[in-house]
């Protein structure tokens, strides 16, 4: 007999066996040896109260020993079949090929970076030197921009697909079991690279194929209908299906497809800045203590506040991370955060953001949005002064309209510069955050000090840019066999969104045979 039961535990409890033993004894009013075992179905941190507990939903095998379960896929060999093209190794584009060898079809990959070795290096460079490889770097490469954003798995698509086996996915190809059971799993930009290759060489054991240094230049059509691709300006790839999996940052794709009068729409997205604080002022406010627990992992938090009609919400926040430079082209700043497996690093960063809406820029061009996005990061650069230094404040002294005399210590390692960000940011984000830091200080005791910095700008929280898809087909209204997929055709909001979105698009292309 199996029985689902929630108990509470302290957190150094958790792992003791003996412990949630009894527990589940008293919980089901039964005697300890009548529990042959159990299995944790969910896991989370309540830290409501001044007392913090772990709340665990468990699965309890009564009378019966317990049957190990072991997710598996058998993946077929499709060397042979119908191909596939997916434009992009990101998590769309590996979870999408891996859903066409299960559906007996054949992917080929085509990823305009560099496999993840090679990757390395040119993220060094944009590290150490501020020097930004336009095809290789924190967006473009094999797992796309989700191999260096730390691999946060928190996602509210349960009703897009299956969550389980994207996570039992990741598990097979050497993520830690614990992510199918946390409410907040998180893999660890240290160890994602390993995953990532491991996708890669199931799809190529599967006779899958996977094209590096190999971009994209055009997409070849006949009667409203793709026939295939152009890579590199040269060679031709032809397939009747294309998945469009390219992510949010590759405005070459959305410019061809404008340029070839394919149907994209402007879309609104979110702008501001990625704040850092101390991780122990984040500890000591969310675990109400003065001292965070060895038993506890540093704390996280979300915050949104309405100002005016406009939203302002936190994004991607990374407890014990590191900010890193994002840009994909030259004269650009972008931010964005990661985190280690471990979290151990000193610092807490979020992106801090503001909705921007098609009313806050005029005109009809579908690429009004992304031109703007473009202009606030060219403004970043030229204020940081060159080599990827980004403009930066303290959070006080940016409410108060004061410059900071000098910046606390902070992860940006190109560096950073004192800047009045209110000469990067438009006057509606800049004020909308100026309302909202001393709100989420009240929320979070210590948020709103001059000991946290914020550095600019976040600009890449979703696509500016929708590619529009039919609801049930997932195919583009105007071309056949076009497939938009995921972030960068506005479909999707994390790794694991953007996954469900790639099998979803591979099954559709199963449907249409």
């Amino acid at each position: 007999m199996q029985k689902d039961i929630e108990i509470t535990l302290l957190p150094h409890e958790v792992e003791q066996s003996e412990i949630i033993n009894q527990k589940l004894a008293e919980g089901l009013n039964l005697p300890q040896n009548r529990i042959r075992g159990y299995e944790i179905l969910k896991r989370s941190i309540d830290a409501r109260s001044r007392k913090v507990i772990y709340r665990l939903q468990i699965k309890v095998f009564i009378d019966e020993e317990p049957i190990a379960e072991i997710y598996t896929i058998n993946y077929q060999n499709v060397s042979n079949a119908k191909p596939v093209i997916i434009i992009g190794a990101g998590p769309a584009g590996l979870f999408a090929a891996l859903q066409c060898i299960e559906n007996g079809l054949k992917p080929i990959i085509i990823e305009r970076g560099k496999d993840v070795k090679q990757r390395r290096r040119d993220l060094a460079a944009i590290n150490k030197q501020g020097l930004v490889n336009t095809e290789s770097n924190y967006c473009y490469g094999e797992g796309g921009a989700g191999t260096y954003s730390d691999g946060k798995l928190y996602t509210r698509s349960n009703k897009r697909g299956d969550i389980n086996k994207v996570l039992q996915v990741f598990v097979n190809h050497g993520a830690e079991p614990d992510i199918a059971i946390d409410a907040r799993p998180h893999i660890g930009t240290n160890k994602l690279p390993h995953i990532i290759t491991s996708i890669k060489d199931t799809i190529l054991n599967a006779g899958g194929e996977v094209m590096f240094d190999s971009q994209m230049t055009d997409i070849l059509i006949e009667f409203g209908k793709v026939k295939g691709i152009e890579i590199n300006f040269e060679d031709k790839l032809y397939a009747d299906n294309i998945i469009l999996a390219t992510g949010h940052s590759a405005r070459d794709v959305y410019e061809l497809l404008n340029s070839k009068n394919i149907l994209i729409e402007a879309k609104p997205f979110a702008l501001g800045v990625r704040i850092e604080h101390p991780q122990e002022i984040i500890d000591t406010a969310q675990y109400h203590c003065d001292t965070r627990s060895e038993f506890l992992p540093p704390a996280y938090y979300s915050l949104v506040e309405q100002v005016g009609a406009r939203g302002v919400f936190s994004f991607c926040m990374c407890p014990g991370g590191i900010i890193a430079p994002c840009a994909t082209g030259e004269n650009e700043i972008v931010v964005n955060g990661w985190s280690p497996s471990k979290r151990n690093n000193p610092f807490a960063n979020s992106g801090t953001v503001v909705q921007v809406t098609l009313n806050d820029v005029q005109g009809y061009d579908p690429l009004r949005m992304l031109n703007f996005q473009s202009q606030i990061e060219k403004l970043a650069f030229e204020a940081g002064g060159g080599n990827l230094v980004a403009p930066a404040q303290r959070m006080m002294d940016f409410v108060n309209n004061k410059l900071s005399i000098d910046l606390p210590k902070n992860s940006y390692l190109p560096g950073t510069k004192s800047v009045m960000l209110d000469n990067i940011l438009p006057e509606f984000v800049s004020e909308s955050l100026k309302s909202a830091l001393p709100l989420f200080g009240k929320k979070i005791r210590g948020y709103y000090t001059n000991e946290a910095i914020l550095v600019g700008v976040e600009s890449r929280t979703s696509s500016p840019v929708r590619i529009p898809r039919d609801k049930e087909t997932y195919q583009h209204p105007q071309i056949r066999g076009l497939y938009p997929c995921a972030e960068g055709a506005g479909y999707a909001g994390g790794i694991v969104s953007a996954a469900i979105d790639g099998i979803n698009c591979a099954n559709a292309i199963l449907a249409a045979k």
